[in-house]
């Protein structure tokens, strides 16, 4: 076991990093499109999607997004749940380095 973690030790924080900031792409464009849609009262994107992706690793996609597109910005869980994952992913990303590289 301790071969097979040898091995991933450079790769796991960059391949997490990546991780991170694909799905934080993509809940910032989904943040967008909802806003669009809101707008022009088209079909929405689920919350449950939007807060879902940001669970995963994509929260610093969906806070930034909240605040530039103004956005969900009134709803409890979306203002402290994007910071909350963020800052979870950003524990995640810290310990996973400090183990890995060092």
């Amino acid at each position: 076991m301790a071969a097979v973690l040898s091995g991933l030790r450079p790769w796991l924080p960059l391949a997490l990093l990546a991780w991170l900031a694909a799905l934080s792409l993509v809940d910032f464009v989904l943040c967008g499109w909802d806003k669009r849609c809101a707008r022009r009262a088209r079909r929405r994107v689920p919350e449950r999607r939007l807060l879902g992706l940001a669970a995963l690793g994509g929260a610093a996609g969906l806070w930034a997004g909240m605040y530039l597109f103004h956005h969900k910005t009134r709803h409890w869980y979306f203002v402290w749940g994007a910071p909350v994952f963020f800052a979870l992913h950003l524990a995640l990303l810290a310990v996973c380095s400090y183990y890995f590289l060092f």
